[in-house]
């Protein structure tokens, strides 16, 4: 824990950014019938009758002193899938940094080895050694600003049906750049002072 609060008290630095890194996932929802679109004095209405029709994995990339966030749609969220994904950060994200720190939680897809799985040694190498892996603590998630970054992208663009990938990804993107042209980051507030005080219990007694 204190490892990761260290991390957000970094200035910001091109050649190091400091990126949160986490995964969700969203089932498209198709309508059956086309819902009533609102008018003045009447809300929009939706027939409670619906197809499901697949689930989306959401793979979040956050830097919060940019303002900055990414979001990656795949079909499957397989150590194959986020190794991928962590080349797409280092080839095209962040093509110019020297090392990049990403923190996100402990899964068992989270790791080097996935990348041996996906690419040849030489890529999967260079690509790690780019990669500063930072693991939040087990029941620490919350430590991770990718989580509130995926609270804001549900509040304010998947609160509804969406019934295909293809829209799903649309409208994702269009919730991306709006908030990326408005460069909204974080403001963290929880510092070591405050986790040695707030979460005393969790540190060992010394007598």
């Amino acid at each position: 824990m204190e490892a990761i609060l260290d991390i957000y008290k970094r200035p910001y630095s091109p050649i190091n950014p400091v990126l949160c890194f986490d995964e969700s996932s969203k089932q498209q929802i198709q309508n059956l019938v086309d819902a009533v679109p609102m008018k003045p004095g009447s809300v929009m209405k939706i027939d409670s009758e619906y197809e499901r029709n697949g689930v989306s994995n959401l793979f979040m990339t956050f830097e919060p002193l940019q303002g900055k966030r990414f979001v990656k749609v795949t079909e499957r969220r397989t150590k194959i899938d986020w190794a991928e994904c962590m080349k797409w950060i280092v080839d095209e994200l962040y093509p110019g940094a020297t090392k990049i720190t990403v923190v996100m939680d402990n899964l068992n897809t989270h790791t080097p080895a996935s990348l041996y799985a996906c690419f040849d040694p030489m890529t999967a190498k260079r690509i790690a050694d780019k990669l500063d892996i930072q693991y939040t603590p087990k029941h620490g998630s919350w430590l991770n600003m990718a989580e509130i970054e995926f609270s804001a992208l549900s509040r304010q663009c998947l609160n509804r049906r969406i019934g295909s990938r293809e829209e799903l990804i649309k409208e994702i993107a269009a919730w991306e750049r709006a908030r990326n042209e408005e460069k909204i980051g974080c403001n963290w507030q929880f510092t070591l002072d405050d986790a040695r005080v707030k979460l005393k219990k969790l540190y060992p007694t010394i007598s």
